[in-house]
């Protein structure tokens, strides 16, 4: 099973400020290493800000595309980690490990989804 670990956007990752906070840095950098020798990490980025990004919306006749930046920051990801694992309950430990994403005094939040596998398409699928 994969799952991804989203981690929501602030202002501060909008604005494009990269924390300095040695620990902060420190504990993100041994978490996913513990990951990576535990063998269950696939991925993990932080990503730009919506600044230098782009939506496109389809309509009814074409797509229209809009460049950032994007108001709702609270609709944004600001980075993800994807882990592949045997339950959910493993990925729930793994979430529940993860650090604090953004300095403290800065309201924060991750979101964990499972991925869908291809067998979730076939006939019968989960």
């Amino acid at each position: 099973m994969r799952y991804m670990i989203i981690v929501r956007a602030t202002p501060l990752a909008e604005a494009g400020i990269i924390p300095d906070d040695p620990p902060l840095m420190a504990a993100m950098a041994s978490y996913h290493e513990d990951l990576a020798r535990a063998g269950v990490l696939l991925d993990a980025a932080g990503l730009q800000p919506s600044s230098k990004g782009w939506r496109i919306r389809w309509s009814a006749t074409k797509p229209v595309l809009t460049d950032g930046p994007f108001a709702e920051t609270k609709e944004l990801i600001a980075g993800y980690t994807v882990i592949q694992v045997r339950s959910a309950e493993e990925a729930m430990e793994w979430s529940r490990r993860f650090p604090r994403p953004f300095p403290a005094g800065t309201d924060c939040e991750i979101e964990v989804r499972r991925l869908y596998e291809p067998q979730d398409f076939a006939p019968g699928g989960r």
